[in-house]
């Protein structure tokens, strides 16, 4: 705490212990035309846009962009690899977390995705991933698909994104 941000207590003010002194933990910068009175983000107001919630699910890591090419994704599992987390691939047929069974707080139906086949473990080519990819594809064409990339050491997931989303 740097001297000066708190200011001595006012004897009789019934205020026990040191007061912050606003002026000193907020510094107004008069002298390159801030105001006490407006906030602005400037000129990058005509780039923000409100998200539409409704019938608008998105997913992960990557979702809003346009579906990614296999070497697109070959790159994203080689960045994977090299961090030397563990590719999994999980599928879904509604992709989002849902609520059909029960309201209580915590419960949710859909709160996990089904895993295809095991993480794979000592996968050291991006081929690897893809291969199995493509069987996930053939044996299910309309479910969410997304690869998930898993820290060992840290027992966390570190990285995920959306592969397929069915088209209709």
């Amino acid at each position: 705490m740097s001297a000066g941000v708190f200011s001595a207590p006012v004897a009789g003010s019934g205020y026990i212990g040191l007061k912050p002194n606003p002026s000193k933990l907020f510094p107004v910068k008069d002298s390159i035309g801030w105001s006490r009175k407006t906030i602005s983000n400037g000129s990058k107001t005509h780039c923000m846009k409100t998200w539409n919630p409704i019938d608008n699910k998105k997913f992960e890591t990557l979702s809003y962009l346009p579906p990614l090419s296999d070497d697109s994704v070959a790159k994203q599992i080689d960045y994977m690899i090299k961090n030397e987390w563990i590719p999994c691939l999980e599928f879904d047929a509604v992709g989002h977390v849902y609520r059909d069974n029960s309201q209580i707080p915590g419960y949710y139906d859909g709160r996990y995705w089904t895993l295809w086949k095991l993480p794979m473990f000592g996968c050291n080519d991006s081929s690897q991933v893809l291969n199995e990819i493509h069987e996930c594809k053939k044996a299910y064409p309309n479910a969410y698909i997304r690869c998930l990339a898993f820290d060992n050491k840290h027992q966390v997931q570190c990285m995920a994104f959306v592969i397929q989303k069915p088209t209709s």
